[in-house]
């Protein structure tokens, strides 16, 4: 996948915004001001993506290209080459899963903000 593919995809999801907190080159994605994940357009693509501790352990275990969050707590992210072992459809699979963690940690109110901007579509 591209860098704009995943960003489209990224993008569509929820309420999410992006900016630009430690430099001009990472682009970090929240959902109500919460990071799920951080990517830079450069290759090899790889995006951080925020992740249940044993569900992370479980991922780098099985694929060669998902390994412990760079620049990252090594337990909660992992750090995923967007073209290696991991097909395309999984890999919105791992982006989904951040998103959806971020947003149970929602108050009520917000998950429903969510949920009527979701059956929108």
């Amino acid at each position: 996948m591209t860098f704009s593919e995943i960003e489209q995809y990224i993008l569509s999801k929820y309420k999410v915004t992006y900016d630009y907190p430690f430099d001009e080159e990472v682009r970090v994605y929240r959902i109500f001001n919460k990071i799920f994940a951080l990517i830079i357009d450069e290759l090899p693509l790889k995006i951080n993506l925020k992740c249940d501790p044993i569900y992370a352990l479980e991922l780098r275990s099985l694929y060669q290209s998902i390994e412990a969050g760079y620049h990252m707590n090594k337990k909660h992210w992992n750090t995923v080459e967007a073209n290696g072992d991991v097909y395309d459809e999984f890999l919105l699979e791992l982006i989904d899963h951040p998103c959806t963690m971020v947003i149970a940690g929602f108050t009520k109110k917000q998950q429903e903000i969510i949920k009527r901007r979701e059956t929108k579509f």
